[in-house]
């Protein structure tokens, strides 16, 4: 990574500061640095009076400790000038110490013991306490205005662009407002020890003068204190102006503008108020004594100032109404209420509870993991997904969450955030002590830990899951089982467009010539409600162009697909090169071929209620068979038998792989470890 030349320039002026602590300085020297201070604070103070909000000079607090540590350097090099070069540190601090005693020592001592009073009492210790503040207030008000967000984000008001630069706002204020409260102790401190140098300076130079040098008590006093009061108000001076600034900029709450036309708008801003004043001012002047000019001449100008105000405001009453006000006229009609209709394709809702797992600035990574999560399902389904809208819900139980899709709950969990849940995968002997408890993803038996069970877990040979994966996986898995419900036209549109990108000619020959968005959309859910991947879309469609012939069904579309996809089918249900299945009796097969029926909603087996009965017996036994034994249960039938008794077992299990005999693969061998009968 590159370093910027701004950031060895600041490096290099703090090594310069600390160089200057060490080094001693010539007067010249010494003034060419005290003009650089001078001006460094008044463009300090500047840039607070025209700054519109406060975030807008975050570098503030760094920048102060940067002057302050400068200013205090200067204060060394010229107490060493002082007290080691007889009173002698620069004609700037000269001009300053004759320009404040102006030839009357007692004086100048008392006005520049004012103004470090004013430096320390008010200014300084008012900025601090406002710092302290505000930044105790902008931490307490941080999760309102989170809700606050959301309450927006969920009514539609933004979006999660908008959202998520608010969030961060709200982050860089704690944290501004955070440094800004320790920031203020080093201008109190910088007030402190420039009182305590100003003493030094007074004292090592009169012991200095008299004991050194042999000169008279009343002339060590008078060049050593001009020198002093010089060093002491070209330090202050800045100080002071560096001390303003903090106020300003830890001041600025609800403006929209800077100081200058805030105070405009504000003060000056009714003109009944300004009629008011000039009109009591010159009731003043009635008083004996007080001068009669200079009160009618304020009033006068009151008075023509309200005048001007009016005039203006009647001028834009009159005008028409600008955009930004018609737009805001817009929002408030009745119609907006539409937007308030949409619904979110996913959420995920949890209670206060759940709050700081997704919460990145209390080190929550729900949302990070969640984008994974999108990105998994991409890989194993073809399938982009839209994003999930993550939000609290303060009806739920504080560690309830809820899953809804297209508005609707389709799942619900409750979790420990401050545990980890055990699963005795291993089925060793071992036992843990927590809350008994169902992992909601799988349904598996499984126990709330706490963090002292961890170790003693693990040796027992547990696997241990944090809370956000626990989450997350149940998500996983309710986004896969409603994989078809969730893809619509529009991201069908999508796909075609993306493939059409590579397979142009493709696309021009099925779309919309042979099939419809509907027609493809149909397909393409037949095949997820399966868990059969549609990543594959050109060979999908290449098998629909191929099969298109007449008044074809979506049942015998989506079969002829299957068949074309015998590899991504082979590879997502069987591991290894041998199928362990359940095949169906010949003769049951025959039967249910013969006990079809055709309907306008698709086709079904017209059995009796008893046939089906044994059937799902018999077939509930072969998959209990199947489990004992370690293995994923699989039904294998013949092609035309298997979109019929895929449609019979879902009641019984409608996770269960059914397959035909042309969707596995050549090359794996199938082995049959049970057979349904009638």
């Amino acid at each position: 990574m590159k370093t910027k030349f701004s950031d060895i320039l600041i490096a290099g002026v703090v090594f310069l500061i600390i160089i200057l602590i060490i080094v001693p300085l010539n007067t010249h020297l010494l003034d060419f640095f005290l003009v650089i201070n001078i001006t460094l604070s008044v463009i300090v103070l500047l840039v607070s009076l025209f700054t519109k909000e406060a975030l807008d000079f975050s570098v503030f607090p760094p920048l102060l400790l940067i002057l302050t540590l400068f200013r205090m350097a200067l204060n060394i090099s010229s107490t060493r000038l002082i007290l080691g070069n007889g009173g002698e540190a620069g004609s700037v601090i000269k001009t300053f110490g004759s320009f404040v005693i102006g030839g009357n020592l007692v004086v100048g001592v008392i006005i520049f013991a004012i103004i470090v009073i004013i430096q320390f009492l008010v200014i300084t210790k008012g900025s601090e306490r406002v710092s302290e503040v505000a930044a105790r207030f902008t931490l307490d008000a941080m999760p309102g205005k989170q809700m606050a967000i959301d309450a927006d984000l969920n009514t539609g008001l933004i979006d999660e662009q908008q959202a998520k630069l608010r969030r961060s706002k709200i982050q860089r204020e704690a944290d501004f407002y955070g440094a800004m409260d320790g920031a203020s102790k080093f201008v109190k401190g910088d007030a402190i020890v420039s009182i305590l140098i100003t003493l030094i300076n007074i004292i090592g130079g009169i012991i200095i003068g008299v004991v050194s040098s042999g000169m008279e008590i009343m002339d060590v006093v008078s060049k050593y204190t001009l020198a002093t009061v010089g060093d002491g108000l070209v330090s202050q001076m800045p100080a002071l102006l560096i001390s303003t600034a903090t106020g300003l900029i830890v001041t600025r709450a609800a403006s929209e503008g800077n100081l200058g036309a805030e105070i405009s708008s504000q003060l000056f801003h009714e003109p009944k108020v300004l009629t008011s004043a000039g009109l009591m001012i010159i009731a003043l002047s009635l008083i004996p004594g007080l001068p009669k000019v200079s009160i009618w001449a304020l009033a006068a100008l009151l008075l023509i100032l309200a005048e001007v105000i009016r005039k203006n405001q009647a001028k834009q009453e009159k005008a028409p109404v600008s955009v930004p006000e018609a737009n805001a006229q817009a929002i408030r009609k009745p119609e907006q209420v539409i937007s308030l209709l949409s619904i979110d394709p996913i959420e995920l809702e949890f209670g206060y509870g759940l709050i700081p797992l997704a919460d990145n600035s209390q080190g929550g990574d729900l949302a990070d993991r969640i984008v994974m999560v999108r990105r998994q399902c991409a890989m194993d389904l073809g399938l982009v997904l839209p994003g999930v809208r993550l939000r609290d819900n303060m009806v739920l139980k504080p560690n309830a969450y809820v899953i809804k899709i297209r508005g609707e709950e389709v799942a619900a969990g409750e979790i420990l955030p401050d545990h980890l849940l055990a699963m005795n995968a291993s089925g060793s002997a071992g036992s843990v002590q927590g809350v008994e408890t169902v992992e909601p993803a799988f349904g598996l038996p499984a126990t709330w830990i706490s963090q002292q069970e961890r170790e003693k877990a693990e040796m027992a040979g547990y696997t241990l899951v944090d809370p956000p994966s626990v989450i997350v996986t149940h998500l996983t898995e309710v986004l896969k089982h409603n994989a078809a419900d969730l893809l619509d036209r529009q991201q069908v549109q999508t796909l075609i467009d993306h493939l059409k990108e590579t397979q142009p000619v493709l696309v021009d020959e099925i779309v919309p010539k042979l099939y419809s968005l509907g027609d493809i959309q149909k397909v393409l859910a037949a095949l997820l409600r399966e868990h059969v991947s549609i990543r594959s879309l050109g060979t999908i469609l290449e098998a629909m162009s191929d099969y298109n012939g007449g008044n074809r069904g979506t049942e015998q579309i989506t079969e002829f697909v299957r068949q074309r996809l015998k590899k991504t089918i082979s590879r997502s249900f069987i591991e290894g090169q041998q199928a362990r299945v359940i095949t169906l009796d010949p003769q049951l097969e025959q039967m249910i071929l013969e006990r079809v029926r055709q309907t306008d909603q698709g086709s079904f087996v017209a059995l009796t209620p008893d046939q089906v009965q044994k059937v799902m017996h018999n077939l509930r036994m072969a998959i209990e068979k199947m489990i004992a034994l370690g293995v994923s249960p699989i039904v294998l039938t013949s092609p035309s038998v298997r979109p019929l008794f895929k449609k019979m077992s879902e009641p019984l299990s409608p996770d269960l792989a059914v397959l035909s005999y042309n969707e596995i693969d050549s090359a794996i061998e199938i082995r049959a470890e049970g057979m349904v009968t009638a």
